[in-house]
């Protein structure tokens, strides 16, 4: 999936302006050179001529800083290193973890969004790649994986 529609999905979802988008992403690395313009050209519409494509190293310090936001910083471990290459099946990953998402609770996502998913079939999207059970995550997964995720955190209204 594009990295602006993961992070205009997450924007929505959590009604987040433009410069709290910035504020969790500097959780992970204050240095980071990010401003208010950027997101605002990274939610704009592709055939838009101010939009911008979000780069993999920005959509993972935003992720991992939802993980800081809502779930706190623990000092006394190190600072994990920010994924080079974002991926699906990451987005999943960090979404879970920020949201303290159980197997039911991932279920119950995708149930509401209309995608009902097995057992076998989630696990299997949270291994390593290099595990013979692994799956990559496809777009339509993730999409309705966001849908649910926007339906539980917003309401159905």
């Amino acid at each position: 999936m594009i990295n602006n529609d993961v992070l205009r999905s997450i924007r929505y979802m959590l009604d987040l302006s433009d410069i709290k988008v910035v504020e969790i992403a500097k959780l992970v690395d204050p240095a980071l050179p990010f401003e208010k313009a950027e997101v605002q050209a990274f939610v704009r519409r592709e055939d838009d001529p101010d939009y911008v494509e979000c780069s993999d190293r920005v959509l993972a310090h935003f992720l991992d800083g939802l993980v800081i936001y809502f779930r706190g910083r623990n000092d006394s471990l190190p600072a994990r290193p920010v994924e080079k290459r974002v991926t699906n099946n990451l987005v999943l990953k960090k979404l879970r973890v920020a949201f303290e998402l159980k197997d039911v609770d991932l279920h119950d996502v995708f149930a509401v969004a209309g995608f009902p998913i097995s057992k076998p079939e989630l696990s299997a999207l949270f291994r390593q790649p290099g595990h013979h059970n692994y799956r990559a995550c496809g777009d339509q997964l993730l999409r309705n994986f966001l849908k649910g995720l926007t339906l539980r955190v917003r309401g159905s209204s």
